[in-house]
């Protein structure tokens, strides 16, 4: 069985299956992120419950705390989080570049001091394959250097062509047979520098790749521009994965233009700020107007929250503090997450793309909750 299979299209959007070890992902998917072996708030019983096919696993952060080794001599990733399905790790080289607080970089890799406890650090390509093969995700993530936008072409092309050099370097250590090394694509808004870096990936025969290095600082506008002009251009038969995207019209768009993985921390994040999000656009439960209100929190929501909970009920879990509000919208936001991929995956097995588009687009900007 080949590792990616395409089974559908509708205009650039794309249905498929990607094959690994601990089961097969279903695309265009969303991929819930799990940091520090949780995703959370949330059980992992819960995001079974939801049909989570994949979640991701933070490199960086497991790295520190409780060190890769520790988590392979207890069985890898996946049995010490009691996950069966399948993970995908990132390098670890975002959180270098955003978190650390103090970092140096060089040919070798990354000199930094921990967010943590400010103890001293290196993670070279090398290394971030090391942590990742002991950490035994299915995919892993080539290590790589995300320039912050705006910044000069040259800086840019300096970026991508380290990035280039450091994909070679991740590809000669020795993985687990069951994993997958995805390359990642680099050049911020350029084209010519996005296609000669997916070029030179391609030279290297990565199973996937991943568009990185945007929403660090772009206009949205200039984003989706981009992915228009430059998705079609990658390779047909391989999973195409759009790292740390993930507004819901964001993620729509970028399933439009044939995109297939997407990964974000908003559902969750933006929970905790008390915001559901829903068909009809985002709902802050903070708002006075909910206090007595008796409407589920999203009525067209199918969830355990919204089938049992009253918008009245979480706006008072969440104006006095309570755990559980954060949780409850944790639940629903990724809920709809899924949902909207899965319905997205079933429009574009029966060619009706376009209009499963333009009536969630048209719904979701609907400014009902505003």
């Amino acid at each position: 069985m080949s590792f990616f299979k395409l089974e559908a299209t509708s205009g650039k959007a794309r249905a498929g299956t990607i094959h690994t070890a601990h089961g097969v992902i279903e695309t265009p998917i969303f991929m819930p992120v799990g940091t520090r072996a949780s995703v959370k708030t949330l059980w992992q019983e819960e995001l079974r419950e939801m049909n989570a096919q994949i979640i991701l696993g933070n490199t960086y952060h497991l790295y520190l705390r409780p060190g890769h080794e520790l988590v392979e001599r207890l069985g890898g990733l996946h049995k010490f989080m009691a996950w069966d399905r399948p993970i995908l790790t990132d390098s670890g080289g975002f959180q270098v570049f955003s978190l650390a607080a103090m970092n140096k970089l060089t040919e070798e890799g990354v000199r930094f001091k921990s967010h943590i406890d400010g103890s001293s650090h290196m993670i070279s390509p090398e290394v971030s394959m090391q942590i990742q093969r002991a950490l035994g995700s299915d995919i892993v993530m080539a290590f790589d250097e995300c320039p912050a936008l705006p910044a000069t072409k040259d800086q840019l092309r300096t970026s991508m062509e380290l990035t280039l050099r450091w994909a070679k370097r991740c590809q000669s250590v020795e993985l687990k047979d069951h994993q997958h090394l995805f390359g990642i694509v680099q050049g911020g808004l350029h084209q010519d520098l996005r296609l000669e870096c997916m070029e030179k990936l391609e030279e290297m025969n990565f199973p996937g790749l991943a568009i990185g290095g945007l929403s660090v600082g772009e206009k949205n506008e200039e984003m989706r521009s981009f992915l228009e002009d430059f998705v079609l251009k990658m390779p047909a038969n391989k999973p195409r994965y759009l790292m740390g995207v993930g507004k819901p019209l964001d993620v729509l768009h970028g399933i439009k233009e044939g995109l297939d993985m997407f990964d974000c921390v908003l559902p969750t994040r933006n929970a905790r700020n008390g915001q559901f999000l829903t068909k009809k656009g985002p709902l802050n439960i903070k708002k006075e107007r909910f206090r007595e209100d008796q409407l589920p929190p999203d009525p067209d929501c199918q969830c355990k929250v919204c089938a049992t909970y009253t918008r009245a009920y979480v706006h008072h879990l969440f104006r006095v503090g309570e755990y559980l509000a954060g949780q409850m919208i944790s639940y629903h936001n990724l809920h709809f997450y899924l949902q909207m991929t899965q319905g997205a995956r079933a429009a574009i097995k029966s060619d009706s793309f376009d209009e499963f588009y333009g009536k969630f687009y048209n719904d979701y900007i609907s400014e009902e909750y505003k």
